[in-house]
């Protein structure tokens, strides 16, 4: 099949970002289909740029986007790209299939118009519950707003010949409009080729300043509003004058310059922010710590996540802390690789930080579960594969 892939934020593995999309556009390609990849970028001097990427034809459309941006802003910037990528996907005659994926959900859009106005079908893939995410998180206020964005949500839903949720609490978000035969289940993807155990790199340790004998809490990828940090740093506060604890962020976000300056009002300098990383310098990083912290928001919403960083995690060999009381929660008890921790309780993390620091064994033990179950359960390989037989059992 000749497939139309739409994903705003499609990143390659020498990217920081997700890589999703990626791994399945070629896994696609790997089964006899073409893969058309239109996306957004800032680019230079010009509003359209082509690349083949690994066999996938990516267009480049010049838009860009930062968490940083306001409310208004972000809105803005994906009403412009809806407007350059309908406009590009209808340049394209004989495609068979559209794979369109949030967030946001605005780029259901294009593939709306197409399936009205070209007969091509689409499936949508729901990486969040838009627009509940916004609504509870408070960016949606005005009631009017909140059912037109609900009745937009039920619209792409209903349309899609197949929606591929990406957690069990946000197939059930997708089943209060669609039947169960319409929907399939494929989380994020662990990646252990890219993340994976082994001896640290001493001089990157030195390199980043960070001390070779303390114990690294690490929390990586977005800074949002909806990562809920803020507690991350009150635990800090309490292992304030412990100077074996070290706490590292790595990634980026809207309110990475407020954690900053909380870090040195309260002089905390326990807590390191280091930037954004390709997947390679980033998987080395990771390699250093002894925990991963998945945070977010203490909002029921919330709890459907299925956050990259956790599976990259368990692909590092990472005993996990999470504090979303979902299915992440089920994950790190079921399968003993890691700790749930109350969002409101700073005490909890940080005495669950130091029980970790104090026995090794269980760390180990952890690791090894987490590795394990990375590799077979939740690794790009047999994930990618189950997407791609979703597409091929499409009635097209």
């Amino acid at each position: 099949m000749k497939i139309l892939y739409l994903h705003q934020y499609f990143k390659t593995p020498s990217e920081p970002g997700g890589t999703r999309s990626y791994w399945i556009a070629k896994e696609l390609i790997k089964n006899g289909h073409e893969v058309t990849m239109i996306t957004a970028k800032a680019l230079q001097n010009k509003n359209r740029e082509e690349k083949n990427i690994d066999g996938i034809k990516v267009i480049y459309l010049n838009e860009g986007y930062d968490q940083k941006m306001s409310v208004f802003i972000r809105l803005k910037t994906f009403l412009k790209f809806v407007w350059k990528s309908t406009y590009e996907a209808n340049k394209y005659k004989d495609m068979d299939l559209v794979i369109a994926t949030s967030t946001p959900l605005t780029i259901g859009i294009p593939a709306l118009f197409l399936k009205w106005f070209k007969k091509t079908p689409f499936l949508f893939e729901v990486r969040d519950l838009w627009p509940e995410v916004p609504i509870q998180m408070g960016a949606i206020k005005n009631s009017l707003l909140k059912k037109l964005a609900r009745l937009f949500e039920k619209t792409i839903y209903k349309n899609a010949l197949h929606v591929i949720a990406l957690s069990p609490g946000m197939q059930e978000g997708v089943l209060r409009y669609i039947p169960k035969e319409k929907t399939s289940m494929i989380p994020n993807m662990a990646k252990k080729d890219e993340f994976w155990p082994r001896k640290k790199n001493v001089q990157l340790e030195k390199n980043l300043g960070l001390k070779t004998s303390s114990f690294k809490v690490i929390h990586f990828g977005a800074l949002g509003l909806a990562n809920g940090a803020y507690t991350i740093l009150e635990s800090a506060l309490i292992l304030k004058n412990d100077n074996s604890v070290e706490f590292l962020f790595v990634g980026g976000g809207a309110t990475e310059e407020e954690l900053i300056n909380i870090c040195k009002k309260n002089q905390l300098d326990n807590v390191r922010f280091l930037g954004r990383f390709p997947m390679d310098e980033l998987s080395e990083i990771v390699n250093l710590c002894d925990v991963s912290i998945i945070s977010f928001k203490d909002l029921p919403i919330l709890y459907t996540n299925s956050p990259n960083k956790l599976f990259d995690s368990l692909s590092a060999g990472k005993p996990i802390i999470v504090n979303s009381a979902g299915w992440t929660k089920d994950i790190a008890e079921k399968y003993n690789c890691g700790y749930y921790v109350n969002p409101n309780n700073p005490e909890e993390l940080a005495e669950k930080i130091k029980f970790s620091q104090k026995n090794p064994e269980v760390m180990i033990q952890m690791s090894s579960n987490s590795r394990k179950l990375a590799e077979e359960k939740y690794d790009k390989s047999i994930l990618s594969k189950k997407f791609v037989e979703v597409v091929n059992s499409l009635n097209i």
